[in-house]
């Protein structure tokens, strides 16, 4: 047994810090006497090497040493044929314990994906010929591809996948968020489901999954819901997210909140999904539990983009705008194809005034998750915000051409007519279709409500916002009937309202307004100083981004809020 063999057992063992150690001091020697070692020990040594430095963490010093080990393999290449005519058995045995030279290419693609140089990474595998990449190396490349926008070459690679291994269902996944029909997909699978027992769920799986990633979230709600129901995958966790994300899509929060909850009973560790269900929490007020969950994720982990995300969501509704857009940062840093930071950051910037900066954001949300209608509403908002009601307006009837006239997307397009004096006929009569569809849907009441207004119709106002609250309870639509109740001069009542609004999210300024307006309208010492509500609003808000910009250096470096750890 010679030394090479010491240190491949050592690899083996998983003494990584060991081999690193030995393996530096022997390619030392073996640089100052050439003689010392074969070129196939050299080779085994280099990537052993590299193997340990790669365990370190240390992603682009072990791609330079796999790099090497490549250029060894290439002389070993050379010898080797000439040896081959005396000894081929010999060298056939020596060839096959020597390390693969394909898993080492696809190491050093895992540094440069690791590094996000994804071009160097597609560089890298493209560089092995199709015939022998193996399904890791095709799942890699899909994944690669799909994020670099060549749909067609990742739709092939997953295809291969699924091949090789008709169970890889991320694979399904990635074949479905491409527009990959459920049925062809489905066909792909079907031998294995055939073949083996217990496995009929499988169809209905993929039917679920394509409806999601057809936008057709009442069908995709029922079909994972049928699924559920059946005994062998009842409190399944990985379904109960996915109909979380479906109900959230759907604009359905009670049930999404619900379906979060039942998950994270079944896991305590469940990191998946929680960014959503902490901006959920967050966006329902619900702040001191949107900080028990931030600080819970941080200790399961800090190098995934959820506790980041969640807590950047109770920064945003806190008013911090400058930590929420630090948080979403650091997020996407940890996790590119993040939806939620990447909608974090672009709300941030867009509510500190940096509307440009937002788009881009909420651009790459919409590339990401087309069928998310949440990343179109951030975009639209920024149009408005910037006075582009004509881009805003091309954007929301593209979205009701694409996805259908449903509840969601004619509110969207309903609250760009809203815009436009000329358009409020047509906002009303997309509004009308839209509660009929769903009454309880809030975005639309809101809508509504706020119509209702400009044209002073109060008691029809009054009528429908009692009629939204009698099914649930909503801070905005609290808040919004102690608005028109003020307008009839009903003050009592108009308190209790705001009292509710802000008992369900403390940190409502605008029903905080709404209460300090009516004391002093009451009171006619203080009439001679009362400020207009939208004057309030305004002096609060640039007061808030003052302060949070300030400190936000200081964010930077400390990082104890919820317990997120320190580097």
């Amino acid at each position: 047994m010679n030394v090479i063999d010491h240190v491949r057992d050592m690899a083996a063992a998983g003494l990584h810090s060991n081999v690193r150690i030995l393996s530096s001091l022997l390619l030392t020697m073996s640089n100052n006497n050439p003689e010392l070692f074969s070129p196939a020990q050299k080779y085994q040594l280099l990537v052993y090497h590299a193997d340990a430095i790669f365990h370190d963490k240390e992603y682009r010093n072990a791609a330079c040493k796999y790099s090497m080990a490549l250029q060894q393999k290439k002389v070993l290449g050379k010898t080797s044929k000439v040896r081959t005519s005396t000894s081929g058995a010999a060298a056939n045995m020596q060839a096959q314990s020597l390390p693969s030279e394909i898993e080492v290419k696809y190491k050093i693609a895992e540094c440069y994906t690791i590094l996000k140089l994804d071009k160097d990474a597609i560089a890298v595998l493209e560089g092995i010929p199709s015939r022998q990449r193996t399904p890791k190396i095709n799942m890699m490349l899909a994944n690669l591809y799909k994020k670099a926008g060549q749909e067609r070459s990742a739709v092939t690679s997953y295809k291969e996948v699924l091949r090789q291994c008709p169970l890889a269902l991320d694979a399904i996944i990635g074949l479905l968020s491409l527009s990959v029909k459920g049925a062809e997909v489905a066909s792909m699978t079907m031998d294995v489901i055939q073949s083996i027992p217990n496995l009929d769920w499988l169809s209905v799986w993929v039917k679920a999954y394509a409806f999601i990633h057809a936008g057709d979230n009442q069908r995709a709600i029922n079909t994972i819901c049928s699924l559920e129901k059946k005994s062998l995958l009842r409190d399944n966790v990985d379904l109960l997210v996915s109909l979380a994300d479906v109900y959230f899509r759907a604009s359905d929060t009670k049930n999404a909140i619900l379906k979060f909850e039942q998950a994270q009973m079944l896991d305590p560790y469940l990191i998946k999904g929680m960014d959503v269900y902490g901006y959920l929490m967050a966006r329902e007020g619900h702040l001191e539990d949107v900080e028990v969950l931030g600080g819970r994720l941080f200790n399961i982990s800090d190098q995934h983009a959820e506790p980041w995300v969640i807590s950047g969501c109770h920064s945003f509704y806190s008013k911090r705008y400058s930590r929420a857009l630090y948080l979403g940062a650091k997020a996407i840093q940890l996790n590119s194809n993040s939806v939620q930071a990447l909608l974090l950051k672009g709300a941030a910037l867009r509510n500190m005034g940096r509307v440009q900066e937002a788009i881009i954001h909420f651009r790459e949300a919409m590339r990401l998750a087309p069928c998310r209608l949440d990343c179109y509403e951030g975009l639209i908002d920024c149009y408005l915000a910037s006075n582009g009601i004509r881009e805003a307006m091309g954007m929301a009837n593209n979205i009701y051409k694409t996805l259908g006239a449903n509840a969601q997307t004619l509110t969207i397009l309903a609250t760009v007519c809203l815009e436009d004096p000329v358009t409020q006929e047509k906002a009303k009569t997309l509004l009308d279709k839209a509660l009929a569809q769903r009454p309880d849907y809030t975005k639309a009441v809101v809508k509504m409500a706020e119509l209702l207004s400009r044209e002073q119709k109060y008691e029809e106002g009054i009528t429908l916002l009692r009629s939204a609250l009698a099914d649930q309870s909503d801070c905005v639509l609290h808040r919004m009937l102690g608005d028109f109740l003020v307008a009839i001069n009903d003050y009592q009542e108009a308190m209790d309202q705001y009292s509710i609004a802000l008992s369900l999210d403390p940190n409502d300024q605008k029903s905080l307004e709404g209460m300090q307006k009516m004391e002093k309208e009451e009171s006619p010492t203080d009439a001679t100083v009362e400020l207009d509500g939208d004057d309030m609003e305004g002096s609060g808000e640039d007061g808030d981004l003052e302060g949070s910009d300030s400190e936000a250096a200081q964010w930077a470096d400390q990082e104890q809020w919820f317990g997120i750890p320190s580097h």
